[in-house]
């Protein structure tokens, strides 16, 4: 009966890692650029704001851009990093299992 589970998770993880259920390579990173483009807006937004308050006009809209593009380059630089480890570990696991 414990071979019985053991191969149906097994079964659901290739299901999971070979892109079923919308769960691909591809998929899993169509939300960076999304995040990207949002962290950008947002920290020109806030940047332009703070300028029209001290009257300091551009330089924190320009402070803002650059700290939304480095905030966004680390956010996809930490998934990306993530995505390779979990890679490694599963060829590592397809490695043992053969």
């Amino acid at each position: 009966m414990a071979t019985d589970s053991e191969d149906a998770r097994r079964r659901a993880e290739a299901l999971l890692t070979k892109g079923a259920f919308g769960s691909g390579p591809g998929v899993q990173f169509m939300g960076l650029g999304l995040q990207f483009v949002l962290s950008l807006l947002l920290f020109l937004y806030v940047g332009k704001w703070v300028d029209g308050k001290l009257g300091t006009s551009p330089w924190f809209l320009i402070l803002g851009v650059f700290t939304g593009a480095s905030a966004a380059f680390y956010s996809m630089y930490r998934s990306l990093k993530v995505a390779e480890r979990r890679q490694e570990e599963q060829d590592r696991m397809d490695k043992e299992r053969k």
